[in-house]
């Protein structure tokens, strides 16, 4: 069907209020972009604006994708039924409807459910399924983006978002579903279980296995947290007490769930302006330190006081150079690094961690984007008894430490981040002076990340146009900085001095350009939203020459993409 046709079907079959929505729209091109294609379902799930249609987030395609799922699971016989899938959700509009017709239509297929009673982090709901030995898990969040957005992420029974071969698999299945001859169940059906306060206990009890000094003394170390509206605020707060940090000061104003996010323009912590009533309370207080999770606490940012007593914020690579130095610094001081340790990062995050990695013996490992790609790498690990896993990182302010989860964690992340502020606040540091330390004795590394909202049906097409024009024509030089390789993932190919070698992760319609110095520029559609980013991984002898080399680098990307 064409989009119209969807359309007229939708005004058919959908209930009264969806027809009303739908009903008010006058603009022709809102219609397409609601009804040009059905919301892709790929090995992270869903993700999209809410609103009705067929390419919007809403109760027809919850129900849809869910109904793939359960179709799948019924395939695996009576104990993947009866082990069942665990359901959480964020503080979004919506979240807590989508997860309760999530678990509805499971239990109209004879599927067992265990749903959290309220909001929860996403990393808790990775914890719960192997926590509690589930087939699967859904959690409807859709991390920091704006308040528009919700979505839906599935895992599997390792904990870990779909691994590929399982999520081609249901989208076959998916693709079979009538989207309006879903079945569906009351909430009080009793295959539906709801979970709560026992798994919350375990979760913080694996959590805190993952300090590295639990006996420091924390007392009169102040520090600043934000939940910016969001699930972090119950566990991270109970994170911290339990680590004994008794001097947190929360943001007022932010810490209830609110899925409008009203004090801030977008709920992600990578932006500064998130963190502005908090910087005033930091002044008040003469806090070092500033923490703020994102709505499902997966992902963390912090603000930091610098020498000269200005908070400047810390990008998620500088943090997972903190995190990654602390960690591995102290282990090693106790005797406790292991031989065959290993840390495991994504090609878009900062060269700074293979230094720092090499410096200390331990393996680094290289995955795309994505921490399913991370999680996947801690169960091969596991299965293979090759590595120790110490941390996974990417450059977008996730982290994880211990394998008790598959997936980033901005609770265990916070704790970490405080006890690293305590611990430098005893040498008489604070974190902003580390990180000018790592860059003495590795090298200046800056990166920044850009990206081009290119929305609908044409803005999709741009953004395949340019990979191909990049891939198809690659430039030799950017800005005067010679190319020495490149690596195409979509190909499968490792480019350099006209040798083709092949490429050892998956395919993926990525490119990463190297330069002679070791720095790296990438570019990349994202997978979840009508963007393409930029990804500048600039490296160099000082600052100055670092960011330069950055600009040259920028405007000769602008420029080829611009033409």
């Amino acid at each position: 069907m064409n989009y119209k046709e969807l359309y007229q079907l939708w005004l058919e079959k959908a209930d009264e209020d969806t027809k009303k929505e739908l009903l008010a729209i006058s603009d022709e091109k809102e219609i397409e972009d609601r009804f040009y294609q059905t919301l892709e379902f790929g090995t992270g799930g869903l993700r999209g604006v809410m609103g009705a249609g067929t390419n919007r987030m809403n109760l027809y395609v919850i129900r849809w994708a869910t109904q793939g799922i359960a179709d799948y699971i019924n395939t695996k016989g009576a104990e993947a039924k009866q082990r069942g899938v665990v359901i959480a959700h964020d503080s979004r509009n919506h979240s807590r409807e989508f997860a309760e017709e999530t678990a509805k239509v499971l239990a109209a297929n004879g599927i067992h459910v265990s749903l959290f009673d309220s909001l929860r982090p996403t990393p808790m709901l990775s914890f719960a399924v192997r926590h509690l030995g589930a087939f699967a898990g859904v959690v409807v969040t859709a991390s920091h983006n704006p308040k528009e957005y919700n979505g839906y992420k599935v895992y599997f029974e390792d904990g870990g978002q779909l691994p590929l071969h399982v999520s081609d698999m249901i989208i076959q299945y998916i693709d079979k579903v009538d989207m309006f001859s879903v079945p569906t169940t009351d909430l009080d059906n009793s295959l539906i279980e709801l979970i709560g306060k026992e798994v919350d206990e375990a979760y913080l009890e694996n959590v805190a296995k993952q300090s590295v000094h639990p006996e420091l003394d924390k007392t009169g170390y102040k520090l600043v947290y934000t939940p910016l509206h969001g699930s972090g605020n119950l566990p991270v707060r109970a994170i911290l007490k339990r680590t004994g940090f008794s001097d947190v000061i929360l943001v007022p104003e932010q810490v209830e769930p609110d899925g409008n996010f009203p004090t801030v323009a977008s709920p992600n912590p990578e932006n500064k302006e998130c963190f502005t009533r908090a910087i005033e309370l930091a002044k008040e207080n003469q806090c070092d330190l500033i923490i703020g999770t994102d709505p499902d606490s997966d992902r963390v940012g912090i603000v930091v006081r610098s020498t000269s007593g200005e908070y400047v914020t810390m990008t998620g690579n500088q943090v997972g150079a903190l995190l990654a130095n602390y960690i591995l610094t102290e282990k090693k001081n106790s005797g406790q690094l292991p031989a065959n340790g290993a840390i495991v990062s994504t090609i878009v995050t900062t060269g700074i961690l293979k230094e720092i990695s090499k410096a200390f013996g331990v393996t680094y490992f290289d995955v795309l984007t994505g921490f399913k790609y991370i999680g996947e790498m801690i169960y091969k690990f596991e299965t293979e008894h090759s590595h120790t896993y110490l941390l996974g990182l990417e450059e977008s302010y996730g982290y994880l430490v211990g394998t008790y989860a598959r997936d980033k964690d901005a609770v265990v992340a916070s704790m970490l981040i405080a006890e690293m502020g305590v611990f430098y606040s005893k040498q008489g540091k604070t974190l902003y002076d580390v990180m000018q330390e790592l860059y003495k004795t590795y090298g200046y590394h800056y990166e920044e990340t850009i990206s081009i909202t290119l929305k609908g049906k044409d803005g999709a097409e741009k953004i395949k146009a340019l990979t191909a024009g990049l891939r198809n024509n690659p430039p030799a030089e950017f800005g005067g900085y010679k190319v020495v390789a490149l690596d195409d993932y979509l190909t499968g190919e490792h480019t350099e001095n006209g040798v083709k070698t092949t490429l050892t992760l998956p395919k993926s319609d990525v490119l990463r350009f190297h330069f002679e110095n070791g720095a790296t520029f990438v570019v990349r559609p994202s997978g979840t939203e009508p963007k393409i980013k930029l990804y500048y991984l600039m490296k160099g002898k000082d600052e100055a020459s670092t960011k330069e080399m950055f600009q040259k680098v920028k405007a000769a990307a602008e420029a080829i993409i611009n033409s």
